[in-house]
């Protein structure tokens, strides 16, 4: 089975936008735990409009199953990554005024970058994986950075997925192929949801974790975060 990791920015995003502590950043990082999720996704960024530094400490002691802290690697998010000690960081090539993440690493251009940073984390003994689009040439260059796995950025392929899925799973396939053939483990995330998960999940066999926050957190506003868990998880059986 796959493992899901819910991503849980939006609910720093919502508890920011009134201030306190409505809703309770900790308390769903339990429950969601507790109603079946495998992992426990956040994303800060350097300007806190969500998930804030010290939400990661305080979160930390709180993960009984697998924490993932995802950014892009300036030297505060190498610092805190390094003293909050998640079991896996994603790095991601965000600018810090980026939206939402949006595309993946060129690994030959900053391969040497990645090198560097990969190494810090896994000397502290700590999983790496790279965000990365489905160009093959960037995929097989992956190896060279050390990562243990790399995350399948799945926007294109959810965006086409209502036209023509077999045609918009193609290169993740692909991708995914060459990735096993060379021995990097696989993840994946972006606008994976209810309708587009389960076909994913099928065509792509040997696929680790999905992360999934936007998509989950809004289906739970209509269904409740305890039921759309287990929908979730449902589409994840192979």
């Amino acid at each position: 089975m796959t493992k899901l990791s819910v991503n849980i920015n939006k609910i720093a995003t919502l508890r920011n936008s009134r201030g306190g502590n409505t809703p309770d950043l900790l308390k769903v990082a339990v429950d969601v735990q507790k109603f079946g999720c495998e992992g426990i996704t956040v994303h800060p960024r350097p300007d806190e409009r969500h998930i804030r530094y010290q939400d990661v400490y305080n979160l930390r002691p709180l993960i009984q199953t697998e924490f993932n802290i995802e950014g892009y690697p300036s030297k505060e998010f190498i610092d805190l990554v390094k003293k909050s000690r998640p079991h896996q960081v994603t790095l991601v090539p965000d600018p810090p005024d980026a939206l939402t993440s949006n595309a993946g690493w060129d690994t030959m251009k900053h391969l040497s970058f990645l090198q560097d940073v990969i190494g810090e984390f896994s000397d502290a003994g700590i999983r790496t994986s790279i965000f990365i689009d489905t160009d093959l040439e960037n995929i097989g260059n992956a190896v060279k950075t050390n990562t243990d796995r790399i995350e399948l950025y799945t926007e294109p392929y959810a965006a086409n997925y209502e036209k023509d899925r077999a045609a918009a799973i193609a290169p993740f396939v692909e991708a995914a192929n060459l990735a096993n053939k060379i021995g990097l483990k696989i993840n994946a995330g972006h606008d994976l949801n209810l309708q587009n998960l389960k076909f994913f999940n099928e065509q792509i066999p040997f696929l680790k974790e999905v992360s999934i926050g936007h998509a989950l957190i809004s289906d739970a506003l209509y269904l409740g975060l305890e039921k759309t868990i287990h929908q979730y998880k449902e589409l994840l059986i192979k």
